[in-house]
Formats: C-alpha cells, structure tokens, sequence
C-alpha cells in the first residue's frame, strides 16, 4: 500500500510565520492559486477539522470524500498562535520554550511530546484499517506538525522531526510494505501540488 502524507496550502498565516496551531485560518487567495488538482483520483482523503485542510483537499481531489480526523490536526501553541517570533523575540516564555527546542509546554498548549503522540495514534490508525481494508493507497492531507511527527516516528530512512515539514502543499510518498510486522513506512519520494512545481 502507498501512503500520501499532505500539507495543506498557504494561508495568510504561513506567508507572515505566525504560529498557526489550532486555528481556523483558511487559505489566502494566492495560496488557493498555487494549488494544481493532484495526479491521482482516491476515492477517500483524511484531513483534519480546520478548513485549510478541506479548501486545499477539494483543489487537489475534487471527487474525493473528506473524511475529518480531529487527532490529525496541528499542534496547539496556546498563547503563541497569531504571532510570529520577531513579536515574541523578548517574550520571556517564548525564549524559554525556544532554548528548550520547542519541547516544553508552550503557555496554554501542547508539549512536542504529547502532541506526537496523539498524532501517530490517529495516524497509525488510519494504516492499519487502511491495510486491513485491502487499499491499495492512502492519503491523508494534514499540516506540518502532522508530517513531522508521524515522518520521526515511523519513517525511513530516519531522520529528525523538523527535517520532516514540507512546503506548502507538499509532502511525502510512502511504502507500507514493512508496516505489519515492523510499524516502519519507506520513504519513496516528495510530492508538491503547485502549479510552479509542475512545470
């Protein structure tokens, strides 16, 4: 079985390098523009609560259902959503949670740690009903946080969680072929739905 494993488009928010997190932000209009249908036709895609995941599944896969997953979705940086590191550079919690590589509790969040965790339970999920269906593919259209924690946990060839965010409407092709007997997923290229990368 292949996996997909998606980021949602561009939003206002990403442009800026605010911290997302939990909400609701949408695609901006020239993230909605980027987009370009993807070159495949799944009969299902897993995305998450907040729309940017629905608004960038329905460019890529207009056929598709849209199956939401609450426990795919990004991580929750509390205090820290709406702004960007140049507002929080004298913010004392911040540069603590910094110095800390981002793995303390943010103010009124999630830790790395348990948010990783709640990811790859949803995510793992989604693999074994995947597999015990008999699909022959899986696409799951998420955020950054998503792919990073799932790609640290269970892919290889290895490599750390932030190696692991793509770009905006991208992601990774996966190989669940070890899956049942090892939890391990193989990486077998990048994908990225944007025009610019099309061409």
């Amino acid at each position: 079985m292949l996996i997909y494993l998606l980021r949602h488009g561009q939003t206002e928010y990403n442009a800026q390098k605010r911290y997302q997190g939990q909400r609701d932000i949408p695609l901006s209009p020239e993230g909605r523009a980027q987009l370009r249908q993807a070159d495949l036709r799944p009969r299902t895609v897993y995305i998450t609560p907040l729309c940017r995941t629905r608004q960038t599944a329905e460019v890529l896969f207009p056929d598709a259902d849209l199956v939401e997953v609450r426990d795919l979705q990004e991580m929750c940086f509390g205090s820290f959503e709406g702004r960007n590191f140049i507002e929080m550079e004298k913010d004392p919690e911040y540069q603590a949670w910094v110095k800390a590589n981002c793995e303390s509790p943010c103010p009124d969040g999630e830790t790395k740690a348990v948010f990783s965790e709640r990811v790859c339970k949803a995510f793992s999920a989604l693999v074994d009903q995947a597999l015990a269906d008999g699909e022959e593919t899986l696409v799951i259209l998420a955020h950054g946080g998503t792919q990073m924690a799932a790609m640290e946990r269970y892919a290889l060839p290895h490599a750390d969680y932030y190696h692991w965010c793509a770009p905006n409407a991208g992601g990774y092709l996966l190989d669940a072929r070890d899956w049942a007997e090892q939890r391990v997923l193989h990486l077998v290229r990048t994908v990225q739905y944007t025009k610019e990368a099309a061409e």
